[in-house]
């Protein structure tokens, strides 16, 4: 496995989302900690959670929980595991999503998530979304007062734009080390953001980084140069997608989420895939 970095923290060159393993259609456990376990074996080093995903309000939390037992039930070293999480999402009722970024919630979330992950401080806690009727800055005011106190060891933002990340900057300083926005082939309205973050150095978690690939109805016109590379080098257009995202800035972390041993297994190699300039060039101007 290769690595960069996040803050002071040197992690795996991919993550390992683990979304899928407790939304709609997610497995069942026993295949879910395999999952994890096996993101694990292949020295992934960055999983990345929050508090609402799980299937709706009844079981809020279930992902962080999951994460924690099947680390527990890990037979090797998890010490070096970053585990990010997120707050500022709410689950109302049924499927529904919500949005409530206000500091006492914050700070509520960032309590339960301890409780969750039993852990004495998160080693990554994000925003998760901007809330439009909290003012941006009292959100990540409650994110400087929780490093402060020293519940979170660093401090990130998601779906985040410029001004937003600027505004975090200026009020988090050192404490912001990352910055996690939708990025795929078919998704690129982030590379402002990317572009920001390199400037800065910043960590840039690009969240469904693959963007559909591989999912039923075909690749699509987007992506046919992708399926064409990686028949070229006997590789899934799956790691050629991440390995052309980590060619695009030395901060650049993508996160692929998963679900089945297998698929984090394929996403974890794109490390050692190399590229050659022509296949970056090509990428880059689809």
């Amino acid at each position: 496995m290769q690595y960069r970095r996040i803050g002071s923290v040197e992690v795996s060159a991919i993550g390992l989302g683990a979304m899928p393993m407790s939304v709609q259609g997610r497995p069942d456990p026993e295949r879910a900690v395999r999952t994890i376990h096996a993101a694990l074996d292949a020295g992934v080093t960055l999983i990345d959670t929050a508090d609402a995903y799980s299937v709706g309000s009844d079981d809020f939390g279930h992902n962080e929980s999951l994460i924690a037992r099947a680390l527990a039930g890990y037979g090797g070293d998890t010490s070096g595991v970053l585990v990010a999480t997120k707050g500022g999402h709410t689950r109302p009722g049924g499927d529904a999503w919500a949005l409530d970024g206000s500091p006492e919630h914050l700070r509520a979330a960032c309590d339960a998530s301890l409780k969750r992950l039993g852990v004495d401080a998160i080693g990554l806690y994000q925003f998760h979304r901007p809330d439009p009727q909290v003012p941006y800055a009292e959100s990540i005011g409650a994110l400087k007062e929780l490093a402060d106190a020293g519940k979170i060891r660093m401090a990130g933002i998601s779906n985040a734009d410029p001004e937003q990340i600027r505004l975090a900057r200026d009020i988090l300083g050192a404490h912001l080390v990352s910055v996690q926005n939708e990025f795929s082939p078919a998704f690129r309205s982030s590379e402002p953001e990317l572009r920001l973050c390199a400037e800065l150095g910043l960590a840039f978690l690009p969240w469904s980084p693959l963007g559909g690939i591989g999912k039923a109805g075909g690749l699509g016109e987007r992506f046919a140069p992708f399926a064409r590379i990686a028949e070229q080098h006997g590789v899934s257009p799956q790691q050629v997608c991440l390995a052309w995202q980590l060619a695009l800035a030395p901060v650049v972390i993508p996160i692929p989420g998963a679900s089945r041993p297998e698929t984090i297994r394929d996403s974890a190699a794109a490390p050692h895939l190399a590229l050659t300039p022509e296949d970056l060039t090509t990428l880059t101007t689809t």
